[in-house]
């Protein structure tokens, strides 16, 4: 009953309702796994229908009394009024002034949870209401689990990305249904030293259950809600002992599709890093759907590892890298089946599952896939000022394709580019950085083998630059920060915005060239002019298709196609 629930929610959340970001993926890095300190969290905000922009809420100060309308993220309805805080701090996308970074994955859990009559928290405005009230990892847990105490939960299954300058979380959620307000949860602390991810199903299994949550000890590394046992089993979902309670497998068990199409974004990563991860070879069948299960409480038993320590240390360029892989050096590498058609295109059109003569068949969901709306690489650093250290490394758009910009998390404005309202998902802005993005990546997609190729230096060479521009900026501003706070910001300020638009116009550019390089079907190469001529001609190439793509036309087409007697 419990893998029947699991394989309705995925049905449902990855086939019926498109329009909700539920295609998203986190990684998650601590201080002592990262090459300089930092912490490091990345999101991709993954939907058909979520517009990729820059967001910003500016620092405010709030009248006693003032309520705040609250409109669900992905559709935009109104779900009611809470209290707004006294004071709210500035928000760059999914990053506060004090380092504070968010991300999400949704991964549905029980249906019978998914929906609570009243409530007025959605996952999004818990994420962006948060961000304005919170000036560390734990109290923006605090102030979300408040929140959702309160006002009541309207989403569904949801796992939180969680980090400050110093400590990085993960907590997961899911409703109380109809009846009973708010949700229940459990909220981790990565260890320093370690890894973690997760991508649309709930990982979290047994943890250290506190009966009273210790929010002012700085030890602490569980927090939960008291009821997050006794509601599994007034609902008749587990009987074992507490130690024994496993949060995802109660409240969201994994199925093939949670494994298959979501656990395997998280093995993507951890192989990469640990060699003893990578040796074990269950990990992988689990993450192919080969799922096996205890005797005892049905639950999943191959389980990958909530965090894993890396064999080396991982850096921002290693983040950005992570979000752009398609099971590349796996058997199921997207580029090497039919599917990928002659160039190798890592990418399939959805939907997710189709049948031939009544079996099901799926394409596989990698980390970056072509509906993404925006991206990020969240990076945190204790070291420097806390105006300084916060940088939000944003792209949109599939994020094998776009280009991380630095965006510093205390800016006070975004780039045009990328503001909000600049364009939207159904009004075509020539130059917004998400349809700028969106041409150059739905234009690779037609040669991917060839025009990716061109893709990737470009893409290397600017965030190579950008790097580079941040240490030079980081001692500027650090330096600023001592006698001209206001100062150091407005100097971060003027270096986003400026690398945000001026990034866009060259991608812009870089498009112009890659179509005409690349249109009707050959490759063009401009040859240098001779002094004795106006012009010449570009010398032309005709790729054609590789030998196993004519030989698949062969097999389908048989003699239909045979040149008979002599041809020219």
């Amino acid at each position: 009953m419990k893998n029947k629930i699991s394989f309705l929610l995925v049905f449902f959340v990855f086939f019926l309702k498109p329009e909700i970001s539920i295609g998203c993926t986190n990684y998650l890095i601590t201080k002592s796994a990262s090459t300089d300190g930092s912490t490091m969290i990345s999101y991709a905000a993954d939907s058909h229908v979520l517009y990729g922009e820059l967001y910003h809420w500016p620092a405010a100060k709030w009248p006693a009394g003032t309520m705040m309308d609250v409109y669900e993220w992905d559709t935009g309805k109104h779900l009611g009024k809470i209290k707004q805080a006294a004071k709210t701090y500035n928000v760059v996308g999914n990053m506060n002034e004090f380092q504070v970074a968010i991300g999400e994955t949704t991964y549905g859990g029980r249906e019978e949870l998914g929906k609570q009559d009243g409530a007025i928290m959605d996952y999004g405005s818990l994420i962006y209401i948060a961000l304005q009230r919170s000036k560390t990892a734990r109290e923006a847990i605090k102030v979300m689990t408040d929140l959702v105490a309160e006002y009541g939960y309207y989403s569904s299954g949801e796992s939180f990305s969680i980090a400050d300058a110093n400590e990085v979380w993960i907590m997961e959620m899911i409703g109380k249904g109809q009846g009973q307000k708010g949700a229940v949860w459990v909220a981790l602390l990565i260890p320093d030293g370690y890894v973690s991810s997760h991508a649309n199903q709930a990982r979290i299994t047994t943890f250290d259950y506190q009966k009273e949550n210790l929010w002012s000890d700085t030890k602490a590394t569980v927090f939960n809600s008291s009821d997050v046992i006794s509601f599994a089993r007034d609902k008749g979902w587990f009987k074992g002992k507490d130690k024994e309670f496993s949060f995802s497998d109660t409240y969201a068990p994994v199925d093939f599709g949670g494994a298959r199409f979501c656990e395997i974004r998280v093995y993507s990563m951890f192989h990469k890093i640990s060699q003893e991860f990578a040796s074990n070879k269950s990990y992988w069948e689990y993450s192919k759907g080969n799922i096996e299960h205890d005797g005892k409480n049905n639950y999943a038993s191959n389980r990958m590892p909530l965090w894993v320590k890396p064999d080396r240390k991982i850096s921002v360029r290693d983040m950005m890298d992570f979000m752009r892989d398609h099971l590349e050096g796996t058997e199921l590498d997207m580029s090497k089946d039919f599917g990928a058609m002659p160039y190798g295109n890592p990418y399939r059109w959805r939907n997710l599952t189709w049948k031939v003569d009544g079996e099901t068949y799926c394409h596989e969901r990698a980390t970056a896939t072509q509906q993404t709306g925006f991206v990020f690489v969240a990076q945190s650093r204790a070291w420097l000022p806390r105006q300084v250290g916060g940088i939000l490394w944003f792209g949109v758009d599939d994020a094998a394709s776009t280009v991380f910009m630095p965006m510093y998390s205390s800016i006070t404005q975004t780039p045009e580019k990328m503001a909000v309202g600049y364009g939207s998902i159904m009004e075509f802005v020539p130059d917004a950085a998400f349809w700028v993005f969106n041409q150059v990546s739905n234009l690779a997609y037609t040669r991917y083998d060839s025009i990716h190729a061109d893709i990737d230096v470009k893409q290397k060479a600017l965030e190579s630059k950008f790097v580079e521009q941040v240490i030079a900026m980081d001692a500027v501003a650090a330096s600023m920060m001592e006698k001209n706070p206001a100062g150091a910001v407005k100097f971060l300020t003027e270096f986003s915005v400026n690398t945000g638009n001026a990034t866009v116009l060259e991608w812009q550019k870089f498009y112009y060239f890659l179509f005409a390089k690349y249109m009707d079907g050959n490759i063009k190469r401009v040859k240098p002019v001779p002094a004795d001529h106006k012009y010449i001609p570009p010398h032309v190439n005709f790729p054609g298709y590789p030998e196993q793509w004519y030989r698949k036309i062969v097999e389908d087409t048989g003699d239909k196609l045979k040149v008979k007697g002599s041809a020219h």
